[in-house]
């Protein structure tokens, strides 16, 4: 029998799954990409700074979306983070991108819902 909101939890796994494997594809990239500078980046203008910190996002974001299957609550509320860090920063590209924006700010949203009010630990019902 399907317990209440498992729907949305399964929704929020895939899409933190997607995520974490589109995080290892930028990180694949930066890795093989040659003469690269990044002026006045945030982590410094070296490329492989940027591969390595998608690489290890994109493990915790694969890890976070088997442990919400088995209803972790660590990984609910990196999953609740991550959903909210991927809504916010996604406003960042509403001046170029603003269909994907909007997508990913919802997609963001979605994933902060589904793990807020369905990510719980079940409660045992007393008769």
């Amino acid at each position: 029998m399907e317990t209440k909101g498992e729907g949305w939890l399964i929704f929020a796994a895939i899409a933190l799954a997607v995520a974490g494997i589109m995080r290892i594809f930028d990180a694949i990239w930066a890795f093989r990409v040659n003469n690269v500078n990044l002026p006045d980046g945030t982590i410094g203008s070296n490329i492989r700074n940027y591969a390595w910190v998608w690489l290890i996002v994109g493990i915790v974001l694969i890890l976070c979306a088997f442990a919400i299957s088995q209803r972790s609550q660590i990984a609910r509320w990196v999953g609740i983070f991550a959903g909210a860090v991927c809504a916010i920063t996604s406003i960042w590209w509403m001046p170029y991108y603003p269909i994907w924006a909007l997508t990913y700010v919802a997609i963001g949203v979605l994933v902060v819902y589904a793990l807020a009010a369905y990510g719980g630990r079940d409660q045992e019902v007393t008769a």
